[in-house]
């Protein structure tokens, strides 16, 4: 099934100036990356060529994202909301950057701050942890393990596996979601020690699905 199969045209309701607000979301992770406004001709033109299209309200003219930049986003889904008065796009972002700023999601600021966007559980947990190599902090039992390297971790993943064996053997469901979660954990780890992004990981469960 492709995005046309699912988003008919005439159902969208758009506002006065004719548009709709669009919220562009990695397919992947879950994060957050843009939000801009789509008119009925835009979302013809995303459905037609399976890339974002939007309209520009300052330029008063459609915009084909990434045409200047190369950070296209191809299209993976679109669903509209229970008053089809909003869309919601899962894309994939080429280049991994979708705002002008060169920040990988336009919402990236608290209080003047630049912070990462929230994204799904594990990569949050990932992001921490790849923060805790690239800037250790003492006492830290994740610098502990990156510490030790393969040895310790590849070690704790070990007994982690067994661990969660074990629980399922006691068909036990909260000793099972507590030792996955510690499975999870450490797997990152050696994720993070190696230098492999979770969004790789991702990739191949997407595989997975075919």
């Amino acid at each position: 099934m492709t995005v046309t199969d699912v988003i008919p045209l005439d159902k969208i309701r758009y506002n006065e100036q004719g548009l709709v607000p669009a919220i562009a979301q990695d397919y992947l992770d879950g994060t957050v990356l843009m939000m801009a406004w789509m008119s009925k001709e835009s979302l013809q033109k995303t459905l037609e060529t399976q890339e974002t299209w939007y309209w520009s309200r300052s330029r008063q003219e459609l915009w084909h994202k990434g045409a200047t930049s190369g950070h296209i986003q191809k299209v993976k889904s679109i669903r509209y909301d229970c008053d089809s008065d909003a869309l919601l796009i899962t894309v994939e972002q080429i280049g991994d950057i979708a705002c002008h700023t060169g920040e990988r999601s336009c919402f990236h600021q608290v209080k003047e701050q630049k912070v990462a966007p929230p994204a799904d559980t594990l990569s949050g947990v990932f992001e921490v942890i790849c923060q805790r190599r690239d800037h250790p902090v003492e006492g830290s039992y994740t610098r502990t393990l990156l510490e030790g390297g393969d040895n310790k971790i590849l070690k704790k993943i070990g007994e982690e596996a067994a661990e969660v064996v074990m629980a399922c053997k006691d068909d036990d469901p909260d000793a099972i979601a507590s030792e996955v979660a510690d499975l999870y954990y450490h797997t990152l780890v050696a994720l993070a020690y190696h230098n492999v992004d979770i969004k790789d990981v991702y990739r191949k469960l997407q595989d997975r699905k075919r």
